[in-house]
């Protein structure tokens, strides 16, 4: 880990024009909704960040194969949480892939989850990282120093609510597909 955990940090307020611009349409039930804008705290964070643009552009390949978020759910939604995706490989939150390898470390834990909007990555403990990440939709201080926020939603805030208001059945699945159609940098 960074020693940027030194000092915390508000992802709200925190913004560098170098950092990475990347973005998600999302459909629900097949019906566009609208684009998502992130901006990635490559400044902060570079490795976290740079795994979630590449999975964002399609840069990232195994095999050849491109590999990324584009036709990628959203598999778990809980309201007045958080939304949850980035699993392409099963697309029920048991995948885990990164540019890395099939995981890699807690990079820093200096951004906390201060309110709504942050982008976080999804883990299963400490350095569990990999293409798996959610989108908070208020503060969620307990999850600070476990998940590693590495982006904002600057645009499309709208968009996350509409995601986090969609009817859900067992373990939160939603009960429509909602689905990056598309994604990619600015």
């Amino acid at each position: 880990m960074s020693s940027a955990n030194a000092t915390a940090m508000d992802p709200l307020t925190h913004s560098n024009p170098s950092n990475p611009i990347v973005f998600f349409d999302i459909s629900i039930a097949n019906q566009p909704m609208g684009r998502i804008t992130f901006e990635l705290f490559a400044d902060i964070v570079p490795r976290t960040a740079e795994n979630f643009r590449q999975l964002c552009t399609g840069q990232a390949r195994k095999d050849g194969i491109p590999q990324g978020y584009k036709g990628c759910p959203f598999h778990r939604v809980i309201k007045d949480f958080m939304v949850q995706g980035g699993d392409f490989l099963n697309e029920d939150g048991t995948g885990r892939w990164s540019i890395y390898g099939a995981r890699f470390d807690d990079e820093s834990f200096a951004m906390k989850h201060t309110g709504p909007g942050l982008l976080s990555s999804a883990n299963s403990g400490p350095d569990s990282n990999g293409c798996q990440f959610f989108i908070t939709t208020t503060a969620c201080d307990w999850l600070d120093d476990k998940h590693v926020v590495f982006g904002k939603v600057i645009d499309g805030m709208l968009v996350v609510r509409k995601l986090e208001n969609v009817s859900v059945g067992a373990n939160n699945r939603p009960r429509l597909a909602c689905v990056i159609s598309q994604c990619g940098e600015m």
